[in-house]
């Protein structure tokens, strides 16, 4: 990829999550991907795959460059510094969770609920913390993958709150400041000055389906604390050298998870491609057996057994194939047809096409996945001490299986 590319090298992206779906934020402020309401939903922001798929900027006008980008230690909460002629500023950016209050009708869970939940909103705010800057806010979904501009308009009037409708979906964005509609996309520009009232907030929402009194607010802010912290405290860390990267390692990995059913995908995107204008550009949001046995030995290492028993009940509630053996892949959901096609409307990253929906793999046959799925098994009996019950069929199906097939030619690697 060329230094005058408009696209962002992929590992300059940061990672939110709230274990429903996620987002990629880009160097200059702009959120590239976002699926909502779960990760393999098609795209409302998709600049990552082509600009004119929608993006959402919250950050200082004219000021591309930040000065300093991390983490907030123990949380998938992004903290961008900027510098600017006449000021500094503080990004924070997270999808946050928060205490469950009632049952999620958004993305229903078929696992038993934790205390915290995902709000199913983008949390945004940026602080003045000395001079003035002037602030830039544009938020342009294009839902569907790109296909389906916005139709935007207030909410009872109020230049505060407006929302974003097309393709069965709709958006609620709730912010401090004034906003205004141009066409696809609602922009607003206020100077910030460091002080008591040097504090900003835009939240994203689903407007349908959020409990009473849950949805986003004008000036509502639900923290930015995704109750990771908590969690990784229950973690076993090693105290050396590289007890910071293995932390966010596991973040990553909880991030990467779908609570609803305990499902894990494999990476947040679709169609990023190998190698920058080639063609092997796959989806990989859904759940690989090969990929999980690595995924659960992670987590069992680090003392996260909830999360690896999850997802062993993942497994015990998909449908088999009609001989009793697992599919390499299946989506988040336990649906087995994963049926690939080709979005031919979006350039691709940095022009790597085809764009794809859906993996042409997943009835593929791969011999190494009844090993797979047997060491997966194999793991959590000897983390637990005990083998449940419903396990046993899929340990024989997948044993007798294998010692069918294990001499004829595969698909794997």
């Amino acid at each position: 990829m060329s230094t005058s590319s408009p696209f962002a090298p992929i590992a300059d992206y940061a990672f939110l999550s709230d274990c429903h779906t996620g987002a990629l934020v880009a160097p200059d402020g702009s959120i590239d991907w976002l699926c909502v309401p779960r990760f393999d939903a098609p795209s409302v922001f998709g600049s990552l795959l082509d600009r004119q798929a929608g993006f959402f900027r919250f950050a200082p006008f004219g000021v591309n460059h930040p000065s300093a980008r991390a983490y907030e230690p123990g949380t998938n909460v992004l903290v961008t510094t900027w510098k600017h002629q006449q000021g500094w500023v503080v990004v924070r950016d997270a999808l946050t969770m928060g205490p469950r209050q009632e049952e999620d009708s958004v993305t229903p869970h078929t696992r038993p609920p934790a205390d915290d939940d995902a709000d199913h909103m983008l949390v945004r705010t940026v602080e003045c913390i000395e001079g003035q800057v002037e602030i830039d806010l544009v938020c342009e979904p294009v839902f569907d993958y790109g296909r389906t501009t916005a139709t935007w308009s207030l909410a009872d009037g109020d230049r505060h709150v407006a929302d974003a409708s097309g393709a069965g979906q709709t958006l609620r964005l709730c912010t401090d400041l004034a906003i205004g509609i141009e066409g696809g996309r609602v922009k607003a520009r206020h100077i910030l000055q460091a002080g008591a009232r040097g504090l900003l907030r835009a939240v994203l929402g689903q407007r349908s389906g959020r409990p009473a009194g849950r949805g986003p607010g004008r000036g509502q802010d639900r923290g930015h604390h995704p109750l990771l912290a908590a969690w990784l405290g229950r973690a076993r860390m090693p105290d050396h050298r590289y007890r910071d990267p293995i932390q966010r390692s596991a973040l990553a990995i909880k991030g990467l998870t779908y609570m609803p059913t305990g499902a894990t995908v494999a990476a947040l995107t679709t169609s990023l491609p190998e190698t920058p204008g080639g063609e092997r550009n796959w989806d990989y949001r859904y759940t690989w057996m090969r990929d999980a046995t690595f995924t659960l030995q992670a987590l069992h290492w680090l003392n996260l057994d909830w999360e690896a028993d999850e997802f062993m009940q993942f497994i015990a509630d998909v449908e088999p194939n009609e001989d009793g053996t697992f599919q390499i892949m299946y989506g988040i959901d336990g649906r087995r047809d994963l049926t690939e096609s080709i979005r031919d409307d979006l350039s691709g990253y940095a022009g790597s096409r085809p764009v794809r929906v859906g993996n042409g793999a997943f009835d593929q046959r791969q011999n190494d996945v009844y090993g797979a799925v047997l060491d997966s098994i194999l793991l959590h009996a000897r983390r637990s001490q005990r083998r449940p019950a419903r396990l046993w069929p899929i340990i024989e199906t997948q044993a007798q299986r294998a010692t069918d097939v294990w001499r004829e030619p595969d698909q794997g690697i």
